[in-house]
């Protein structure tokens, strides 16, 4: 019987920054890293969709791809995906078990290691992937990227897609101080790939490549030219021309366009290397699915876990471009430790009104319903606010009051939730 235990135990143990154990346990399960290509990524925002793109249009030039990210939204299976599907319960099951093993195991080096959830599940991924004969993998940073437990792989290629404030008691209180964490991926002689980001900070990154000899790209020029809205397979999508291509992207908003034009500089510069088929790449990105980020589950219903004002003006612009002169039941949750007034004065451009639930517990403090209208009003919020004990009454209320469009958003936490209620689950895991 497998010890599945053991991962749920490690939570307790939080953040521990630094790659020693994480080395060390990649060690004693034999250093399954070392069979793989991986393509690393950082940023405070766009990791995930960027890092969706790229998987997609791997796996649909030919190549087996691996998908390392976090957090998950049901499951945790979510974080390990091989081809677009998260891991078999089964493969899951036996390896966490394997790895559970080698962990409470005594060290060869006779030094004491405890540990994180993270640090596991980051090794665990890549014996998930070694096992499954992967060709190239997606590895996203948890947080930060210096000491950021995925750090201690070497990649064949860097890419960091923006900068913005955000984990601010662990990676620093200024932009120049967080880019310089994430730049901390960047390895001698591997490409980097910079996504759009304030000058000041660019130079950061490019003076860490110059250091190290690296060769780095900048993000594609501006997509030129209509962007179209239609809607596919129950999703809208948005289309436009890019170098004499017509894109289907199913992820809507400028912001995406933009992480389009980072993912695809990375293609086109790998392609020679990898032999990459550029025109297949491009082909299958009618099939990209990001969860809980700007998803549209139905005709009404939009889902995003985006928790900073960074992620909620790019929400709000992309809702703004896509469903012109509409305002939307904006549901809304946050923990105590996000820029929550920054968040509902940003949301207020495309809200109708808001209605404040409770996340569900966590180990870290949140704000209640009433909390949250609360700090509406006192920070400048005029729109209609009012407070549910949970997500169904939310969902049930904003159904029954109007026809408008309803957004999840807030928290990851919350998107899971949200999720969870309104989805098959097996369509989430796996991303069809």
């Amino acid at each position: 019987m497998p010890d599945t235990d053991y991962l749920d135990k490690l939570s307790m143990f939080g953040i521990k920054p630094g790659l020693e154990a994480t080395a060390e346990l990649l060690h004693r399960v034999g250093n399954p890293e070392r069979e793989l290509g991986f393509i690393h990524i950082a940023g405070t925002n766009g990791k995930g969709s960027t890092g969706a793109m790229l998987e997609c249009m791997l796996r649909g030039a030919g190549f087996t791809t691996g998908f390392y990210s976090s957090p998950h939204l049901i499951d945790i299976r979510e974080r390990f995906r091989v081809n677009g599907m998260a891991v078999s319960d089964e493969d899951y099951l036996a390896l966490s078990a394997e790895l559970a093993f080698a962990a409470r195991a005594e060290s060869d080096t006779g030094k004491s290691h405890t540990f994180t959830y993270f640090e596991f599940t980051t090794v665990l991924a890549a014996m998930i992937f070694a096992r499954a004969g992967v060709d190239i993998v997606i590895w996203e940073t948890g947080m930060g990227g210096r000491l950021d437990a995925t750090n201690v792989v070497r990649p064949i290629a860097s890419v960091i897609t923006g900068i913005a404030l955000d984990h601010q008691a662990h990676l620093g209180n200024t932009l120049s101080e967080i880019a310089q964490e994430k730049a901390g991926i960047i390895k001698p002689e591997i490409p980097v790939f910079i996504g759009e980001m304030p000058q000041e900070v660019h130079s950061l990154i490019v003076e860490q490549a110059h250091k190290l000899n690296c060769q780095y790209y900048d993000l594609s020029p501006e997509i030129a030219g209509e962007v179209a809205h239609r809607t596919l397979n129950g999703r809208t999508v948005q289309e436009f021309e890019y170098n004499d291509r017509k894109i289907t992207l199913p992820l809507i908003g400028g912001m995406q366009r933009r992480n389009f034009r980072l993912a695809a500089k990375v293609i086109e510069q790998l392609a020679p290397k990898l032999g990459i088929d550029i025109d297949l790449a491009f082909d299958a990105l009618p099939h990209c699915r990001w969860p809980g980020r700007c998803q549209q589950v139905n005709e009404r219903l939009i889902v995003d876990g985006g928790h900073n004002p960074d992620g909620a003006e790019a929400l709000s612009e992309a809702l703004l471009e896509t469903f012109p002169n509409e305002k939307i039941t904006v549901i809304f949750a946050g923990f105590k430790d996000k820029d929550i007034r920054g968040n509902l004065q940003i949301f207020s451009k495309i809200a109708a009104e808001f209605v404040f639930v409770p996340l569900r517990e966590s180990d870290r403090p949140s704000y209640n319903g009433l909390e949250l209208v609360e700090l509406a009003k006192s920070s400048g919020v005029t729109l209609k606010c009012s407070a549910t004990p949970d997500l169904a009454s939310a969902l049930k209320e904003a159904y029954a009051g109007s026809e408008r469009k309803v957004l999840v958003a807030g928290s990851l936490y919350l998107a899971g939730d949200a999720l969870k209620a309104t989805v098959d689950p097996f369509g989430v895991l796996n991303l069809v």
